[in-house]
């Protein structure tokens, strides 16, 4: 019987741990998009301008609201967790599709400061998750050179937004407004690309539904969000592509 000598070299065993942790830290970031299900729909609900009015910079907008009620929390039959306001249901305001305002009352303040702003306000639940309804928001044009065609078919960026903390990085809200145009498997849609540690990740939605990103490190995200057609074109429109950069701490 031949016996071989064995003896343990602590070199072989650090290089050994080495390869495994480069082989791990080389694997594909795994982020994934899914479509939320379970919010109330809030398909009676509407949202309407009562008046404008401004001294300059300055404008006051007061809004008509119908069966919904800013203030509350939404009542939601998802189990998984999203980041949401304690001060519960309001109102997104965006100014050139620009990070939006919250606002939890029917009447509030704000500066408009281009001499040609595109004004969209629309309900939001709790969570942050738009109401899709044509009843539930209001586009409108300000100012002096007024000059953007609303006849076009728009896509605003709405969420994610912001810092994350704790809990409400493990899964962020992904949602997006439409304006004259609708998603279809034959017709328009979002291509949608979230890019973290230099992993690039493409989807295509043909469905206007909220969704949420999963599988992120924390760190910065970066989001890019197109309308485009079914050729996967661009479309030509005021505002798109929409990019924008979230943290998760």
């Amino acid at each position: 019987m031949i016996k071989f000598k064995t003896s343990f070299n602590p070199f072989f065993l650090f290089l050994t741990i080495l390869l495994i942790f480069c082989s791990c830290s080389n694997t594909e970031q795994k982020i994934y998009l899914k479509k939320i299900e379970g919010s109330p729909a809030f398909e009676n609900s509407s949202l309407s301008i009562e008046e404008i009015t401004s001294d300059g910079e300055n404008y006051t907008f007061s809004f008509n609201i119908n069966n919904y009620e800013l203030g509350t929390q939404t009542a939601n039959e998802f189990d998984y967790k999203l980041a949401n306001s304690a001060k519960g249901q309001h109102i997104h305001f965006i100014i050139n599709n620009g990070p939006y305002s919250a606002h939890y009352s029917e009447k509030f303040d704000t500066k408009i400061l281009d001499d040609n702003s595109i004004i969209l306000a629309f309900l939001s639940r709790s969570h942050h998750e738009s109401v899709k309804n044509p009843d539930a928001y209001i586009l409108k044009q300000l100012g002096k050179n007024i000059n953007t065609n609303l006849e076009n078919e728009f896509l605003f960026y709405s969420r994610p937004k912001g810092t994350y903390k704790g809990s409400d990085t493990e899964k962020l809200l992904l949602d997006f407004y439409l304006v004259n145009t609708d998603l279809s498997a034959d017709g328009n849609k979002v291509r949608i690309t979230i890019a973290q540690n230099q992993q690039t990740n493409k989807f295509l939605v043909d469905q206007w539904e909220p969704y949420y990103i999963e599988g992120l490190e924390k760190g910065e995200v970066s989001i890019i969000l197109e309308l485009i057609n079914n050729d996967g074109e661009l479309i030509k429109s005021p505002f798109n592509p929409s990019s924008r950069k979230v943290f998760l701490e």
